[in-house]
């Protein structure tokens, strides 16, 4: 019996009885992307799996119905309609912008809550594609202000490369970077911008570039989680001394685990740090934490805790609200404060962002994941 059946003979009688709420998630499981989607499907899985223990939502058993978008538009957009077609009642998506970007006026044609959970451009909160749209991993905006924050006032940078996929992810994120480092008031020079395409792994040429140009940071936006294996490798290789700024929440479990001590040394920032405060300290958080390690055999990463945290928000506004209706639902997320959910109280924009933000560190010991803040 799998973990799932286990947790559905723990639900109480009368909600074997009723019929189940179906939960459908859409991420990358496969391409370059992968192993984040494939952490960010166990991360909402076991959250199903222990809303189920704790005896279901409405009275009611959850079932999950997991696909693969494969990092491709039209993939997404099959995909959506699967679910569409099994009658989900809620849908969590977005690993990459360009997929999510596609799929939500689908979703939300079927009238179907769509939840966002890690893809970061503007866009995906313009109301253009989902009225309703709700997105749980920080913005772009708001990494933009903390890397900012970081190069011009903790590292002091004047001379600045960026490293950059070319899509509307990592165009969209550079651009808010530079505007958020000009708003600080201080002198710099962007001496270098490399693009390359999401699915890139040889990065050499682009690196002998980065070397020449002497800069004091070098800020890489790049989502692949193959691709930013690779770059970090080939970027020692290179022999290159200038600090790696690798965005926010792109050094995945499977970049640790490629890379290990490669990694010593390079900057980067996540919301999701659950051995830190304040997620230590919640007790959601870290009853996640340990089924996630018990489930999967090891700890989750930000794409899982991300997930995770998606499904908790919309559960215990499913509860509050006593209903699954997308509007009365996503109404009671936007412009308010979703009570214990694993990360605790937190509050959204009138937009559906939620609003965290990320801490900025550095890897100590890439080989055992070990950390240290640098704010």
């Amino acid at each position: 019996m799998t973990a799932l059946g286990v947790a559905i003979v723990g639900l109480s009688t009368a909600a074997a009885q009723e019929p189940p709420i179906r939960v459908g998630t859409i991420f990358p499981m496969s391409g370059p992307a992968g192993t984040s989607g494939i952490d960010a499907a166990a991360g909402a899985r076991v959250q199903v799996e222990l809303i189920n223990k704790r005896g279901g939502l409405l009275g009611r058993k959850l079932v999950i119905s997991q696909k693969d978008d494969e990092s491709t538009p039209a993939v997404g957009i099959s995909r959506a309609n699967e679910l569409i077609g099994e009658k989900a009642d809620v849908i969590f998506e977005g690993r990459n912008s360009p997929v999510a970007l596609a799929m939500q006026p689908v979703i939300a044609a079927a009238n179907i809550l769509d939840i966002t959970c890690s893809a970061k451009a503007e866009a995906v909160l313009s109301g253009k594609g989902n009225p309703y749209g709700i997105r749980i991993i920080s913005s772009n905006e708001i990494d933009a202000d903390a890397i900012a924050r970081y190069v011009i006032e903790t590292k002091g940078a004047k001379r600045i490369v960026f490293m950059i996929q070319n899509d509307a992810y990592g165009n969209d994120f550079r651009q808010l970077i530079e505007t958020k480092m000009k708003a600080l008031g201080k002198p710099f020079e962007i001496v270098l911008t490399e693009k390359f395409p999401f699915k890139q792994a040889d990065f050499r040429v682009s690196l002998t570039a980065v070397k020449s140009a002497k800069a004091d940071i070098v800020v890489v936006i790049n989502a692949a989680t193959s691709g930013m294996s690779a770059l970090v490798q080939q970027y020692r290789q290179a022999g290159i001394e200038t600090p790696f700024l690798a965005g926010i929440a792109l050094l995945t479990p499977e970049v640790f685990n490629v890379a290990k001590d490669q990694l010593n040394g390079v900057i980067s920032g996540s919301a999701y740090l659950p051995e830190l405060p304040p997620l230590d300290g919640i007790a959601r958080a870290q009853e996640f934490y340990a089924a996630y390690r018990q489930a999967v055999g090891r700890p989750p990463g930000e794409e899982a805790g991300v997930a995770a945290q998606a499904v908790s928000v919309w559960a215990s506004a499913v509860a509050q609200t006593g209903t699954l209706d997308r509007v009365k639902v996503a109404e009671a997320i936007r412009g308010h404060t979703v009570k214990d959910t694993d990360f605790g109280d937190v509050a959204f924009a009138a937009n559906g962002q939620m609003l965290t933000k990320p801490r900025m560190f550095e890897v100590v010991d890439g080989a055992t994941g070990k950390l240290k803040l640098v704010e």
